[in-house]
């Protein structure tokens, strides 16, 4: 039986209980049996946006899987030169493990999104499958994205799991702004985010 690789991308600026709860969902349901967390030093579509420094980042993502040994931390993103598109990860680790099935794990805004990442039908025909987590109130168009990208419908699988409206721009807002971000987060992320400091206003 083919081994089943998934791969969780992202900037996570901060990991937070929402990417464990979609990580531990879809490797449940999607029976993964591996599950790389791919931190991306500069995303491509971030240009614009001020990121949390890759030092800190990665710091956060080894506190957050510290305790979760079904979970491994992939640097196949960090290693590269930029730009560091989802399609060419997908690519390497088809290389690295080229008789697995490959699932990429992502939530609604980045499915409702993928029209705009790199050559995402190339994306798409290179993956085995998709597992989605849908946030409250996520709007996503499958018939409309269908339409941009034939044959996504038939890789989507989206992931039974509670829907909490979290994410890493509430967080770092409502560090900002002082208000209670606390269990949002694993306690050795918080505690990380308290002692140096991140998210503070300028």
């Amino acid at each position: 039986m083919a081994l089943r690789v998934g791969l969780f991308g992202g900037t996570f600026d901060p990991p937070h209980i929402g990417h464990l709860i979609l990580a531990a969902e879809a490797q449940s349901q999607m029976g993964l049996d591996r599950l790389f967390w791919i931190l991306t030093p500069n995303p491509p579509h971030k240009k614009n946006q001020l990121i949390t420094p890759l030092k800190d980042r990665l710091a956060m993502v080894r506190l957050a899987l510290a305790d979760s040994p079904a979970f491994e931390l992939s640097t196949i993103d960090i290693d590269r030169p930029d730009p560091q598109y989802a399609l060419d990860t997908v690519k390497i680790v088809a290389n690295l493990y080229p008789e697995a099935t490959l699932f990429y794990l992502m939530g609604g805004d980045s499915l409702r999104d993928l029209p705009k990442w790199h050559l995402p039908a190339d994306f798409i025909s290179r993956l085995d499958g998709i597992g989605v987590m849908r946030r409250p109130g996520d709007l996503i168009g499958l018939s409309d994205l269908e339409k941009q990208i034939p044959g996504l419908t038939a890789k989507v699988y989206f992931v039974d799991a509670p829907l909490l409206d979290i994410s890493a721009h509430e967080i770092r807002t409502r560090a900002t702004e002082g208000r209670p971000y606390r269990y949002f987060l694993p306690t050795k992320v918080y505690n990380y985010i308290v002692k140096h400091n991140l998210f503070q206003a300028v």
